[in-house]
């Protein structure tokens, strides 16, 4: 009979604490406020207003960081070019900065600088706009996309990609017709974290759009506005809806990354 040393016992025992507090904690979430409260402040107006602008904001930010972090996580896997260590760097870099730093740099960048003033001639102002939320949603899932779909590319045989050139298709045709069919479970994982982090994503959103009723304010600004107000009914629905989300995001991510 397996027997079961100290270490197993000790890894798995932490492994549980840390489950039970999590699941206590999003539990507490759900039983307190009171359903009746929860229900009139879904169907309110600022609620309709946050939930309607998280959805498009998060739906344009999620394809947006597809388009780059797929050519971006396969060139990170697949070519050696001048400076690939510091690129993958810089690209990560906003998983470890605090949201609000980021938002800070964001904000220096397309404030009144040479950049800002070429995206205010093509008519799209990031500042304190709904397209800066857009923008800042963008900027701080990107990573996250890009490093799943470089290790999605890592785990496909490159020999598969050799025999297609080998039969005549292009590059490009074989990215299309070989690569990206192989890694559509991790493309699925990819967009799902992506929309996951749009969704959630606050401080740099706060900075870089701003926080203002009923005009930037999407699911994670309404919590902390309804906080200040000391309206904690609004408040705890909010980040239901937030709860809700990523939980249906981390079970589509479980189930996807199972294939990759």
């Amino acid at each position: 009979m397996r027997q079961i040393g100290i270490f197993q016992i000790s890894c798995i025992g932490i492994s549980l604490l840390v489950t039970f507090l999590l699941v206590f904690a999003i539990v507490s979430l759900f039983l307190v406020p009171d359903l009746t409260d929860v229900w009139e402040n879904l169907w309110s107006e600022e609620m309709r207003f946050s939930l309607k602008l998280s959805m498009v904001t998060g739906i344009v930010s999620t394809l947006m960081v597809m388009v780059f972090a797929l050519p971006i996580g396969y060139a990170l896997s697949r070519f050696d070019f001048p400076f690939k260590g510091f690129v993958k760097t810089i690209l990560d870099l906003p998983v470890a900065f605090p949201e609000l730093v980021l938002g800070l740099c964001l904000l220096l960048l397309f404030g009144n600088t040479v950049v800002g003033e070429v995206f205010k001639r093509l008519s799209i102002n990031l500042v304190f706009t709904k397209q800066g939320v857009v923008a800042a949603q963008f900027f701080t899932a990107l990573p996250y996309a890009s490093r799943i779909l470089k290790s999605t590319f890592d785990y496909i045989n490159p020999r598969l990609e050799f025999v297609s050139r080998s039969l005549g298709y292009s590059q490009m045709e074989t990215f299309y017709h070989v690569s990206l069919p192989l890694a559509k479970n991790g493309i699925l994982a990819a967009t799902v974290i992506s929309f996951a982090r749009c969704i959630g994503t606050f401080g740099t959103v706060l900075i870089l759009a701003g926080g203002t009723y009923m005009k930037t304010e999407v699911l994670p600004m309404t919590l902390y506005l309804n906080i200040s107000y000391g309206n904690m009914g609004m408040a705890l629905t909010s980040g239901i809806v937030l709860t809700t989300v990523s939980f249906i995001a981390i079970f589509i991510f479980e189930k996807a990354e199972v294939g990759i």
